[in-house]
């Protein structure tokens, strides 16, 4: 087992950075953010959206990286905003989804994340590792932490406090992206490409 590992995380997200860097660190795994422009294609799924990204930015940057994808599924609107969920958030804001769901009583939603590492220089060595996370839609913002829809999700494990309610540490115990992390660090920990 190799000491002081390090994951290089594509993303400009600077929360979704901090977070990885909380979750990797559990694995003594330290974390670097590149803020590489890759194309984000278009499509129904996440885990092909997150390979497909991955994929480019290994081979732009020609090291091995990871990046992750998420999104939140709503249930009684068709899982919308699903894989676009950034567009839904920049055009609608939580706001947009509460008036969507206002007089909704099944709110019942699950936010959905897929982390991909690639590593330019091994052939083959596109691995994902994907987690969701059930809860639900709040009737109300609440909190001031995260980012995000975040102060609208009230995961199922924790069902009194939204994500923004609830410290970084103890989102990433629950969260979606939390339980992506910790499965990329378990195998990334290992060294093992596939």
């Amino acid at each position: 087992m190799k000491k002081g590992k390090i994951a290089f995380f594509v993303t400009g997200n600077v929360h979704k950075f901090h977070e990885a860097r909380a979750v990797l660190s559990e694995f003594n795994i330290s974390t670097a953010m590149l803020n590489l422009e890759t194309t984000e294609i278009q499509a129904d799924n996440i885990d092909l959206i997150a390979k497909a990204s991955a994929f480019e930015a290994a081979q732009k940057s020609n090291m091995p990286i990871f990046v992750e994808d998420a999104g939140l599924f709503i249930n009684s609107i068709q899982g919308f905003p699903g894989p676009y969920s950034s567009y839904a958030y920049r055009t609608l804001g939580t706001q947009g989804i509460l008036k969507l769901m206002k007089g909704v009583n099944r709110r019942n939603a699950y936010f959905y994340s897929s982390l991909a590492f690639c590593d330019s220089g091994k052939p083959n060595s596109l691995k994902s590792f994907s987690s969701k996370v059930d809860g639900r839609i709040a009737l109300r913002e609440r909190g001031v932490k995260g980012f995000g829809f975040d102060p609208i999700f009230e995961p199922s494990a924790e069902p009194s406090r939204t994500f923004s309610e609830m410290t970084q540490q103890e989102k990433n115990k629950y969260s979606h992206r939390g339980k992506s992390l910790r499965k990329f660090g378990t195998w990334y920990r290992r060294g093992l490409l596939d």
